[in-house]
C-alpha cells in the first residue's frame, strides 16, 4: 500500500470484487445451452450493468489515486458533471458520428478502412477519458458499445480486427498479467489467510447478493443460485483492475497476485454450479418459446439442455 490512501486501498478491493466478466458469462451459458432459459437472460442483462458500474467506479477510484481523495476529480463538482457531459455526447454526438463514419466504411472495397477508423474511435475515446482524469478503458469501452451498435455489416468487416484482438492481443495481456503476480507470496501466512478471505467475501458477495435479489424476485432457489453463480464470475475484467492498482502503487504484488488468483478461482467456479443448478430447474413454456426463436435466428448456437453438453 504505498504511496496509497487506506480509502482508495479498500476502494479498489471493493470495486474488483464487484465486477463481472461478460465474455466468461456468456461462453459459459453458450456452452451449456442457457441464452433462452430466464436465469441466463438475467445474468446477460444484469452482467453489463454491473460492469458499467464498475468501470464508473473504477474511473473514480483512479482519479482519487492520481490527484488526492480530498482534491480528487470526483470530490469536485467538476468530476461527476465531467463523466455526465461525457455520457451525454458520447450518446448525443457520438453515436450518430460513430455509426454514420462506420456504415461509409462498408461501401469501399478496401477491407483495411473499417478498420482504422474502429482503432482511430477506440483511440479517440480512451484520450478523452484520460484527458478528463478517468481511466481510459472507459472511453475504449463506449467506443466499442457504440461501433457495435452500427449494425451487422461493420462488425462483419470487422472480423479480422477481432481475430487479431483474440489470437495475439489477448494471449499478449494473459502473458503480461501472469509475469506481474509472484506466487511466492502465497507462502507468507498473512497474504495466504488474506487471499482465502478475500475469495470468501468476492464468493460470498455476489452469490448471496444475487440470491437474495432473485429470491426476493420470485425465482426459485435453484434459478436464483444460478443468477449468483453466473455474476460470480470475474475474469480478464478483475485483472485489468488489478493491473490499474498495480500501476498506480495502490496494490501490492502480493494483493495483485491475490486479485487474479480470485479472478481464474471464481471463472472456474462458474460452470459447474450452473450445470449443478440448472439440472434442477424445469424449462418453462415461455423459455421453449424464447428457444425456438433463437434457433430460428441462430441456427449455429447449440441449445441442447446442459446435461447433454
Amino acid at each position: 500500500m504505498e504511496g496509497s490512501d487506506r480509502t482508495v486501498f479498500a476502494s479498489f478491493l471493493g470495486i474488483a470484487m464487484c465486477v463481472s466478466a461478460i465474455p466468461v458469462i456468456a461462453k459459459t451459458l453458450m456452452d451449456l445451452g442457457l441464452p433462452h432459459r430466464t436465469v441466463g437472460q438475467l445474468v446477460l442483462i444484469s452482467g453489463p450493468v454491473d460492469d458499467m458500474l464498475g468501470w464508473f467506479g473504477l474511473s473514480v477510484v483512479t482519479a482519487m489515486a492520481t490527484s488526492g481523495l480530498q482534491a480528487g476529480t470526483m470530490s469536485r463538482p467538476a468530476g461527476p458533471l465531467l463523466f455526465v457531459l461525457f455520457l451525454a455526447g458520447a450518446a448525443l454526438i457520438g453515436r450518430p458520428l460513430v455509426h454514420r463514419a462506420m456504415r461509409a466504411t462498408v461501401r469501399p472495397a478496401e477491407p483495411g478502412v473499417p478498420l482504422g477508423v474502429a482503432v482511430t474511435f477506440l483511440v479517440a475515446f480512451s484520450a478523452t477519458t484520460h484527458a478528463f482524469g478517468f481511466e481510459t478503458v472507459l472511453g475504449a469501452l463506449v467506443a466499442g458499445v457504440l461501433i457495435r451498435g452500427a449494425g451487422e455489416r461493420v462488425l462483419t468487416r470487422l472480423a479480422p480486427l477481432r481475430t487479431f484482438v483474440v489470437a495475439v492481443l489477448a494471449p499478449v495481456f494473459s502473458a503480461t498479467a501472469g509475469l506481474r503476480m509472484d506466487l511466492t507470496a502465497l507462502a507468507d501466512p498473512a497474504v495466504l489467510v488474506t487471499a482465502l478471505v478475500l475469495l470468501l467475501v468476492a464468493v460470498a458477495g455476489k452469490v448471496v447478493g444475487a440470491f437474495i435479489g432473485a429470491w426476493l424476485s420470485g425465482l426459485g432457489r435453484w434459478e436464483a443460485i444460478a443468477l449468483g453463480a453466473g455474476m460470480n464470475a470475474r475474469g480478464v475484467v478483475e485483472v485489468i483492475v488489478a493491473m490499474a492498482g498495480l500501476r498506480l502503487a495502490v496494490l501490492s504484488t502480493a494483493m495483485y497476485t491475490v486479485l487474479v488468483l480470485i479472478a481464474v478461482v471464481t471463472s472456474l467456479m462458474g460452470l459447474p454450479i450452473l450445470r449443478r443448478a440448472v439440472r434442477r430447474t424445469e424449462s418453462t413454456a415461455d423459455e421453449e418459446r424464447r428457444k425456438a426463436e433463437l434457433r430460428s435466428t441462430l441456427p449455429k448456437v447449440d441449445l441442447r439442455p446442459a446435461e447433454q453438453t
